[in-house]
């Protein structure tokens, strides 16, 4: 049995299945504690988690995707280290990203990001999403089963950015090959190694967004390239480049994962998709009990600037802030019966599987809609949907094997079975 106070969460794999009572343990001494390794203190309280994320002054996000891999390259010293933070921020992972930047560039950089999904851009490429599901559905509906990562999700989440960044029709196959063998935004955490794991999508964007400002054209594409700062001014042609890459790479891999667990929850519970299949009304907030029950973010991070408490715990400058966002998403403060999954509880959207404050994910809207279209059209196409046995198990002795990193959650693979709907 784990021994809860000497565990290592960060290399220990026997947490990989079920983090859940380690994380319950956790809050259970305090909801802010110093963990044994690595200089970590765990915030596992929901307030104590959105009060981190709204003071955006005391911490910062320079290792927010990281954590404390590999950590400044000096030791932190002082009751401020705001300028040693600067000093060393392009020497941390992701460093290019609006996701590990602090203001003001993070406002500029974040300004670009929300430009892509206008009300306008969101509407069209919702439209798209209704079409594609269809089309990732024919590959497999006449099979009767299905493998819902390779054959659904990662297809179908890599496609639904591609079009929402405009990338041409003929570089979409080749996208979703590359991405398919690449590291995901998501697991970058786990390998300390990859300064940017979304490189190998610089190349194709650069080439995009130099053609684009040479010749604009009536396209998406265009708005990218031409987007400018606040003030007017116009960003680098590289600064552009980061925010597609990083918006293909972080938005396909967490909203499969959003879709599997949505797709093993219905599994898993005949009587929840026999609801949802008779009201499509409540799908909206099954999700979000979804995103609350099992979140795709396991853990995120910030740096503290200076020395501070939490409460009523001290906290030196320095230090890395690990907010387990899914245990904040299981306090019984906040969540009544955390641990039970309840389709329509009233308080699901307080959960905060995307974050909060400046650092909240822009494309969480995007990615509640994609698993509601999933949802919608594998209900118009399948009479039920159930866990297949023969890779899973039977109900009383299931086998789920998880992606192993201490970041994300999420299913390795997810076969399912299903009687197709006669048309």
């Amino acid at each position: 049995m784990t021994d809860f106070d000497t565990v290592d969460y960060f290399t220990d794999q026997s947490l990989i299945p079920d983090p859940y009572p380690y994380l319950e343990y956790l809050r259970g001494k305090c909801p802010v504690t110093h963990l044994p390794h690595h200089g970590v203190v765990a915030v596992t309280g929901h307030e104590e988690v959105m009060e981190v994320y709204r003071d955006k002054d005391t911490f910062s996000s320079c290792n927010s995707v990281t954590g404390p891999f590999p950590g400044l390259p000096v030791t932190p010293e002082g009751d401020d280290i705001s300028a040693l933070i600067e000093q060393y921020r392009d020497q941390l992972p992701m460093s290019e990203y609006v996701v590990t930047q602090d203001l003001p560039t993070h406002a500029d950089h974040r300004a670009l990001v929300m430009r892509v999904f206008s009300p306008k851009r969101v509407r069209e490429n919702e439209a798209f999403m209704w079409r594609l599901a269809d089309k990732q559905i024919d590959e497999f509906v006449g099979r009767g089963e299905l493998e819902v990562l390779q054959d659904y999700a990662k297809p179908f989440t890599a496609l639904v950015i591609a079009d929402l960044l405009g990338v041409p029709e003929e570089d979409r196959a080749d996208f979703r090959k590359v991405l398919a063998t690449s590291h995901s935004a998501a697991e970058v955490g786990d390998d300390v190694r990859v300064h940017d794991p979304l490189a190998f999508l610089a190349g194709q964007f650069t080439s995009y967004v130099e053609d684009r400002r040479r010749e604009p054209r009536d396209d998406v594409l265009t708005e990218l390239a031409t987007a400018t700062y606040p003030d007017g001014t116009t960003p680098d042609v590289d600064v552009v480049v980061k925010m597609a890459t990083f918006l293909f790479g972080a938005g396909q891999d967490t909203t499969a994962r959003l879709i599997s667990s949505t797709l093993r929850i219905l599994a898993e519970h005949p009587d929840v998709q026999e609801l949802l299949r008779n009201d499509r009304h409540r799908i909206p907030d099954f999700i979000e009990e979804a995103l609350r029950f099992e979140s795709p973010v396991k853990c995120g991070f910030r740096m503290a600037r200076v020395n501070t408490s939490l409460a009523g715990v001290d906290i030196p400058a320095g230090a890395t802030i690990a907010l387990f966002v899914s245990a904040a998403n299981r306090d019984p403060g906040r969540f009544e019966a955390p641990t039970e999954f309840h389709p329509d509880r009233p308080t699901a959207r307080e959960h905060v599987a995307f974050g909060r404050g400046i650092h909240s994910c822009p494309g969480g809207p995007l990615a509640r809609v994609e698993a509601q279209v999933t949802l919608e059209r594998f209900f118009d196409r399948t009479i039920d949907i159930k866990i297949s046995e023969i890779a899973h198990g039977p109900a009383d002795a299931r086998r789920y094997e998880f992606t192993p990193s201490y970041t994300g959650r999420g299913l390795q693979a997810l076969h399912l079975e299903f009687t197709p709907f006669p048309e």
